[in-house]
């Protein structure tokens, strides 16, 4: 059968982008924006990089992880191919090494705004992204990644999200067992065994190194139990660094977050492979959406930490924000009037008098009050 031409209705959207009504976009930008204030308390300057960038520049270094997941595109003046971004963690980089190469360390960075993924067959859910985030350019020290821990913990607590975890995992150990252990078929086979973490497959693929992969996979869970059972493993000197790295961070999160609840998977292996070091995955108790993520890279050729936040995430567990009341108000109507009404967190919408008269244009358009004789009155229903 011969299918006829394509049609298309104003309704539908490309798989994986949405569009957000009143109620959602409004929510967004008000969380968005306390969670910047909070950055911005605490130092952490804005910056705005593009959404497009050339190919050769976005996917180049650290960013040749994103290339999967990058959509491209041919840019028709140049005639350079663009790529759309996956993630900013890298452009962050991107500026602090070449714009702002002169300027003070630590450098204290904050950016907000969507990216665009692929996703991967049979999720691609969600393509169009929020991300809000922090990164902390220079020091290689725990106490920074410490920082950037704990002010996403503020600007969580901020948005009403209670019952936190930072469940930190450090990817870099089993990149390294494995690039420098495996090869072709069997590397394939160890990084499937430990991505189901199938014991049995990792103790017939893991070689030398099945024993120790199969301690690791047994040290998951809260951070002191964790801690305790790799201090009995016997690691490779080219991993120790890494485990008393992990050791130190941990100190480092309890002595600015001493309630924090802390777990520890060494053998979680996700995200970007940039990360070179500590990397922390976030999460309401109450909720099994992953709430943000972020660990410690290279900048170009200087150390850095981040965390990024999710804000489709962390809005559906964050407390509701209350809608602005509404009052209908006349068309011409003095400055220090709105103002007041403005003040007290009414949503003011001016009268046209399409309806003939005012209370029933109030109703139309859905008020809750109405000015009258001076004041914000309660519409009668």
């Amino acid at each position: 059968m011969i299918n006829g031409p394509e049609t298309s209705s104003p309704a539908l959207l490309p798989m994986g982008f949405v569009d957000l009504l009143p109620a959602e976009a409004e929510a967004e930008a008000r969380g968005l924006a306390e969670v910047m204030d909070v950055f911005s308390c605490h130092g952490y300057e804005r910056v705005r990089p593009p959404l497009l960038e050339f190919e050769g520049s976005l996917l180049s270094g650290a960013g040749e992880a994103l290339a999967e997941q990058s959509f491209r595109l041919l840019d028709p003046s140049s005639h350079r191919m663009m790529a759309l971004r996956p993630d900013m963690t890298t452009q962050i980089a991107r500026i602090a090494a070449v714009r702002m190469q002169d300027s003070p360390r630590p450098l204290r960075l904050s950016y907000a705004g969507d990216c665009v993924v692929i996703g991967t067959l049979g999720r691609e859910g969600q393509r169009q992204i929020s991300q809000a985030g922090i990164e902390l350019i220079g020091p290689d020290r725990a106490e920074a990644d410490a920082e950037v821990i704990a002010l996403g913990a503020e600007a969580l607590a901020r948005l009403g999200i209670a019952n936190v975890s930072f469940d930190l995992s450090m990817p870099v150990m089993i990149w390294s067992l494995i690039e420098d252990s495996f090869s072709g078929v069997e590397r394939d086979s160890i990084i499937h065994a430990l991505d189901r973490r199938d014991a049995a497959a990792v103790r017939d693929c893991g070689g030398p190194w099945a024993e120790l992969l199969l301690g690791m996979m047994a040290a998951v869970g809260p951070a002191a139990i964790a801690l305790e059972k790799l201090a009995m493993l016997d690691f490779p000197d080219m991993l120790k660094p890494h485990v008393e790295r992990l050791k130190a961070d941990v100190t480092a999160i309890l002595a600015r977050l001493p309630d924090a609840r802390l777990t520890v998977d060494p053998v979680d292996f996700r995200g970007w492979r940039y990360h070179t070091g500590v990397c922390v995955t976030v999460f309401a108790m109450h909720s099994r959406e992953e709430l943000g993520r972020g660990g410690r890279y290279l900048a170009g050729e200087e150390p850095a930490c981040g965390l990024t936040l999710n804000p489709h995430a962390f809005l559906r567990v964050a407390e509701k924000p209350k809608r602005r009341q509404r009052c209908l108000v006349p068309p011409v109507m003095a400055q220090k009037d709105l103002s007041s009404l403005h003040e007290a967190g009414y949503a003011t919408i001016a009268s046209l008098g399409e309806s003939g008269e005012m209370e029933q244009e109030a109703h139309h358009l859905r008020c809750s009050h109405i000015w009258k004789d001076g004041k914000p009155v309660v519409l009668a229903r």
